[in-house]
This record gives structure tokens, C-alpha cells and sequence, in this order.
């Protein structure tokens, strides 16, 4: 018998024991749950972004314990949206915490590659400190001839509107569109943080090679 039959053959013993209704009933043994209903020794298929005990200290159960939850209740099927909302449900667990236990959970069963979605796109960032003035740099992307010097063999169209703190750009080249690509430009005292977010990426295989040329260009950057 499968976890999640298991679980709803609990939940109808208890809905005659007790007379409540499925819904009281399930949310009732799941807030029963500890521990020893997770699995002992459980295959993950990558590591989640927080630790067990950052996930413990800030919902109340660690990662394993989430798993067993989440596949007893709307199970691997369900869909980003649909387990976060039920995530939230719990007592406690903010709507923030609800997203972060989802993408966690997506992450030790698969469901999601590090890097990637929930829309199923990838996005990959680089950030390198720089001794350039925020101010010129910020100017050169805004002008469209300056921002072709800027990153050369790409078409960085904008996407954002005049002054937001963080420019975003559709882009693209000779081989089509790829994506969009967002610049933090954050003084860090005498110098600049320069991140460089790029979303909405096709593939995995994809979102390296852009790690891999945001990485060179940052350098180059610095050298200049």
C-alpha cells in the first residue's frame, strides 16, 4: 500500500471514530505527524537551499518530515501553486516559509533542478565587486549605443521603465531571444557590487553557458 493510501485509510478510521468530516480529520493527523513518520533514510535528488535546521527553527518540522507531509497530502502531482497553498495552511508557516518549504521540496524529490522555476525556465546570477562609479555605469546602460559597447555581440532591449534601481533587458542575438537580464548596481564603499541576474532561460545546459559568459564578462569588466 503507498504512503498516501496508507494515510487516507487513517484518515477514514478516524472520520468514524470522531465524526468530524475528511477535511478536520486529515488536517488533524497531519498536525499529529513527528518525526518517526518520515522515512529513516530518505534518497534526495539535490540538496534544498536551507538547512534542516533553519527549516526546523522557522516552521516547525525539518525536510524529511515536510516530504512525508507533502506526499501524504497533495503529493507530487499537485503542482507548485497548489503545495505551497497547502503548505501555508499549516499553523506558523508564513506565506514566505510556504514558498521555501515548496521549493525545497521540489528540490529532494526531483521535481525541480537547482537553478530552475517554478514556471519551469532556469535563471542564473553573478556578482563581482568593481572599481567603477555607479553613476557612469549606469548612464552607459542606458544609452543604447553605450550599452552595445557595454556587452558587445548581444541586443539588450529594455524591458523596465526609467529610474527603477535594478534595469532589466530583453535579450537576444543572431541565434534568437534569450531570456532577460537584470543589473543590481549596489555601492559597497569605495566600490560597486555589480549582480547580474539572467532569468527566463530555456535549459539547464543553457543557464551554465550563460553563467559561464556572465562570470567572463564580469571579469573582463574588472579589467577594464
Amino acid at each position: 500500500m503507498t504512503t498516501q493510501e496508507s494515510f487516507k485509510k487513517r484518515v477514514r478510521a478516524r472520520m468514524v471514530a470522531t465524526g468530524e468530516r475528511y477535511g478536520a480529520a486529515r488536517r488533524t493527523l497531519l498536525a499529529q505527524a513527528s518525526p518517526s513518520d518520515a522515512p529513516a533514510a530518505r534518497a534526495w535528488a539535490s540538496e534544498p537551499d536551507l538547512s534542516d535546521d533553519t527549516i526546523r527553527a522557522s516552521t516547525g518540522r525539518a525536510w524529511d518530515e515536510w516530504v512525508a507531509l507533502v506526499d501524504a497530502g497533495p503529493g507530487r502531482d499537485a503542482g507548485h501553486t497548489a503545495i505551497a497553498a497547502w503548505v501555508g495552511e499549516h499553523p506558523g508557516v508564513s506565506g514566505w516559509w510556504a514558498q521555501s518549504v515548496t521549493v525545497g521540496y521540489e528540490r529532494i524529490t526531483g521535481l525541480r533542478v537547482p537553478g530552475q522555476r517554478p514556471d519551469g525556465t532556469f535563471s542564473v546570477s553573478r556578482s563581482r565587486l568593481l572599481d567603477l562609479d555607479p553613476a557612469e555605469l549606469r548612464a552607459l546602460l542606458d544609452d543604447d549605443g553605450d550599452r552595445a559597447d557595454l556587452v558587445p555581440g548581444l541586443v539588450l532591449a529594455p524591458r523596465s521603465r526609467a529610474g527603477v534601481k535594478s534595469p532589466r533587458f530583453r535579450v537576444s542575438d543572431a541565434d534568437g531571444e534569450h531570456g532577460v537580464v537584470m543589473f543590481s548596481l549596489d555601492p559597497a564603499g569605495s566600490r560597486l557590487r555589480l549582480t547580474v541576474t539572467h532569468e527566463r532561460l530555456g535549459s539547464a545546459t543553457g543557464a551554465e553557458q550563460w553563467r559561464e559568459f556572465w562570470s567572463e564578462w564580469l571579469a573582463a569588466l574588472a579589467d577594464a
